[in-house]
């Protein structure tokens, strides 16, 4: 094989090795929220493995030094609900001179409780987190992805657009605001170039779930009262549940399709079985129907059907 040969078929290796490795000398940068657990560290390994450059947001000296171990990782200290690390951040980014191709909000909370009996403290931290800091971070880092005509990413649920079970409004309203905040920032970004999506896991692996049941047991002995028995089995229900779900690759896969591919979409919902997608469709199904129950300018079933066709054939209007 001649030395012409040689860099060709070196040059087609890189080119086509993963179908989302990078493919120039300009390597891309992606900033997570919420890096440390679930699908924060998941999709910093994949974003790695393919040879982008990771920003990977974490709290805890532990796990920024666990983030820190990975090629391609920069570990930055952020907790989206403190204003001078959300700052510290941007100025950090901004000193490194690599620009920023996207923005990843995943950092969230699980919890809240029935609305008569738990305290709005709880209800509070959850929108200080899921909201609030969405809301920061988009603000803080925008400027950087406008420039790159980059891509803005959040995580949200399919409790976002599901109706929320007993016990869970917080975290349900605070994955609704997000759909609408997608929307509204969606329609602010597109003239700078600048593409926005919402990525809606179901039921996948991560440590939400067991983190919520933790904060609580927590409270009770900063109160000086006994975790009790049930609360301990609670927590090993919660772990043993959450620790059976599957990995969250697939989430993953539907991120980088909204960073990098040339017609990213707004909505991903991504779950890991029929049964989830069923309750979401049918859900959102249900909605249109009582949306559709009451009033004079109320929609036949026929014309129900001629919208939803429109839809299908990418007719009808996104906003």
């Amino acid at each position: 094989m001649n030395k012409r040969l040689q860099i060709l078929v070196a040059a087609a290796v890189v080119l086509f090795a993963a179908p989302h490795s990078v493919a120039s000398d300009v390597q891309k940068s992606i900033l997570i929220t919420g890096a440390s657990t679930g699908i924060g560290r998941n999709l910093a390994e994949t974003l790695a493995e393919n040879g982008y450059h990771v920003y990977a947001g974490a709290r805890k000296d532990k796990d920024l030094a666990a983030l820190n171990a990975i090629d391609n990782v920069t570990a930055v200290r952020l907790d989206v609900t403190s204003q001078d690390q959300v700052d510290a951040a941007v100025e950090m980014i901004s000193k490194k001179g690599t620009g920023l191709h996207g923005l990843v909000n995943n950092a969230g909370v699980g919890g809240g409780g029935r609305v008569v009996e738990a305290p709005i403290a709880d209800h509070t931290f959850i929108y200080a987190v899921n909201v609030e800091g969405v809301y920061r971070i988009t603000k803080a880092f925008a400027p950087l992805v406008m420039a790159s005509k980059g891509r803005i990413v959040t995580t949200g649920s399919i409790a976002g657009t599901i109706s929320a079970f007993p016990g869970f409004s917080a975290y349900a309203g605070s994955k609704h605001w997000i759909e609408a905040f997608t929307d509204s920032l969606a329609a602010e970004m597109e003239p700078h170039g600048v593409a926005v999506s919402v990525v809606e896991p179901g039921n996948y692996k991560s440590n939400i779930r067991r983190s919520s049941v933790a904060r609580r047991m927590g409270k009770t002995k900063a109160a000086g009262e006994e975790v009790t028995e049930d609360m301990k089995k609670a927590y090993e229900a919660t772990a043993e549940r959450e620790l059976s779900y599957k990995e969250p690759d697939e989430v993953s896969e539907a991120f980088m399709h909204a960073l990098f591919d040339d017609n990213p979409l707004r909505r991903y919902v991504v779950v890991p079985n029929a049964e989830e997608q069923d309750m979401t469709i049918r859900t959102k199904v249900t909605e249109l129907v009582q949306l559709n129950q009451w009033g004079p300018y109320s929609y036949s079933r026929d014309g129900l059907v001629e919208m939803l066709d429109e839809a299908l054939a990418g007719d009808a209007p996104s906003e």
